[in-house]
């Protein structure tokens, strides 16, 4: 038996060492990986961690067939590929709700929706990723408590709680704004 089997099997019992053992081996290659596809460090550690955080919820449910470097590895990459996505998604619904509203607003208000969609942006970058996520998913996305819940695998009360913190956060970022978006948070 290897040691990555060995540090595997104790993981699939609970034991924290072996998962801490792990993670200091992992974290940094992960990171380094996330790296090649994504370019803001942060992000990147923020998706491993996550991986991490998966591996120990799901511990004693884990099956990997193929090495553990290869599980994180598959993981870190798909979580950046959903990172990926999820900016495209934005920039997509930035534009067309740019694009909808220009339609609409005269030359002096230009300005005014300019300013409060570099506001969004910034507001929507500041939010903790976990509420980022399912409140874009909920609001730009169009998906249900429950429907995030199982893309997220997390409670639908958990969802409920993030987007909830996620308005608050919000709120609290563009209260110059909120008469321009009634009902919208």
């Amino acid at each position: 038996m290897t040691e990555e089997s060995s540090l595997l099997a104790a993981l699939k019992q609970g034991n924290k060492k072996a998962f801490s053992l792990l993670f200091k081996t992992y974290y940094r290659d992960m990171v380094l990986f996330g790296g090649s596809i994504l370019p803001e460090q942060t992000v990147c550690e923020d998706i491993v961690q996550s991986v991490f955080l998966k591996l120990w919820n799901d511990h004693s449910a884990l099956d990997i067939q193929s090495s553990l470097k290869a599980y994180l590895l598959k993981a870190v990459r798909n979580g950046c590929l959903d990172e990926l996505r999820h900016r495209r998604i934005m920039d997509d619904h930035i534009s067309s709700y740019t694009h909808s509203i220009l339609e609409d607003i005269d030359t002096e208000n230009y300005i005014l929706y300019s300013d409060l969609l570099q506001q969004l942006t910034n507001a929507l970058e500041k939010l903790p990723a976990n509420y980022r996520r399912a409140f874009e998913m909920n609001r730009f996305e169009g998906l249900k408590y429950k429907e995030i819940a199982d893309q997220l695998q997390v409670s639908e009360r958990t969802v409920e709680v993030r987007i909830s913190k996620a308005l608050e956060l919000l709120r609290e970022h563009l209260k110059d704004f909120l008469f321009l978006f009634p009902g919208f948070f």
